[in-house]
């Protein structure tokens, strides 16, 4: 599942949308300008990022949630920090993106895959080349498998950091 199949999704969702990300890169070629600037220190206004908080936005007004786990190698890479940075912009919007280092994500026996669980009930593993890439989203309507996502979900939240936390904590010098 990719492009407009898979986006419909975040729009019908009725009450809540979790991702977990477990790479420390995705190769998206729209970030790619922002990922430069950034690590030049240069203003941007991330055109590429604005129909997805108002996305968020309309949900959150819509009393839908998006939260999201990213699990981090330390040092942080680049991406990484860019991701930190960006998130900013996620949370004020009305994502919550916390975030749980590696180690213990590994200590808690997190998968090593990415996925978004929708209402609890929608399970979506997400696919990547060797590239970091994204190829698709493949829907698993196994339920002990959707039951086991949940339980990673909840373990993962449960142990990981508020984003203004752990950009503190790594002292990133934005928050």
């Amino acid at each position: 599942m990719t492009g407009e199949e898979f986006g419909k999704i975040f729009h019908s969702f009725e009450h809540t949308a979790f991702r977990l990300e477990v790479r420390d890169r995705y190769d998206a070629d729209y970030e790619n300008e922002s990922l430069r600037k950034f690590l030049a220190r240069e203003k941007d206004d991330l055109p590429w990022m604005q129909d997805w908080l108002a996305m968020i936005r309309d949900a959150a007004f819509e009393g839908r949630r998006f939260t999201r786990v990213r699990v981090v190698s330390l040092p942080l890479t680049d991406y990484s920090r860019f991701g930190v940075w960006c998130a900013q912009f996620t949370n004020g919007a009305g994502e919550e993106i916390r975030y749980l280092t590696r180690e213990r994500a590994a200590a808690e026996h997190l998968p090593d895959h990415d996925y978004w669980l929708f209402d609890s009930r929608k399970l979506v593993r997400m696919h990547f080349d060797d590239s970091d890439a994204f190829l698709g989203g493949e829907v698993v309507e196994d339920v002990n498998e959707v039951v086991q996502h949940n339980y990673w979900r909840d373990t993962a939240w449960h142990h990981a950091i508020r984003r203004d936390d752990f950009a503190t904590e790594q002292h990133l010098g934005f928050v």
